[in-house]
């Protein structure tokens, strides 16, 4: 399934992707740097009713989490790992488990990690101000 956007509409973008994602909780976010990844994050905590200006990305905490009214999203991004046992160790497996939101952004650092339901969201950059949005289950 596919969505193209420009920017200035993102939020039409992240109300898309919410109906998509269905029961799924763990969301990889994939594209090039810059692509979006981050400022799709933000567009979906503001449309899930959570406030978009606390949404940052979490290169060196490597997880931020958000409260909206549908629940906690936790956001990830592990550009920064040296290996997946960060990932380990700072507690991975049991935000897989919590039922919360959990979108991660690099998830190619982290393959062997990631469980068999993840919902893979690619960002593609087709120009300065559009963007395409792909689902694969």
């Amino acid at each position: 399934m596919e969505y193209i956007y420009t920017i200035d509409k993102i939020d039409d973008a992240a109300a898309w992707l919410l109906s998509q994602i269905g029961s799924h909780r763990i969301v990889a976010l994939k594209g090039d740097m810059g692509a979006g990844k981050t400022t799709m994050t933000k567009a979906i905590v503001a449309c899930m009713g959570g406030d978009a200006d606390e949404v940052n990305s979490p290169t060196f905490s490597l997880v931020n989490e958000y409260e909206t009214p549908q629940g906690t999203i936790c956001h990830f991004d592990f550009y920064r790992i040296k290996n997946q046992r960060e990932a380990v160790d700072f507690g991975i497996f049991d935000y897989f488990d919590s039922g919360r939101y959990c979108f991660m952004e690099w998830t190619e650092l982290i393959p062997d990690l990631l469980p068999d339901d993840v919902l893979t969201v690619e960002i593609t950059e087709i120009s300065t101000d559009k963007r395409k949005l792909t689902v694969c289950v």
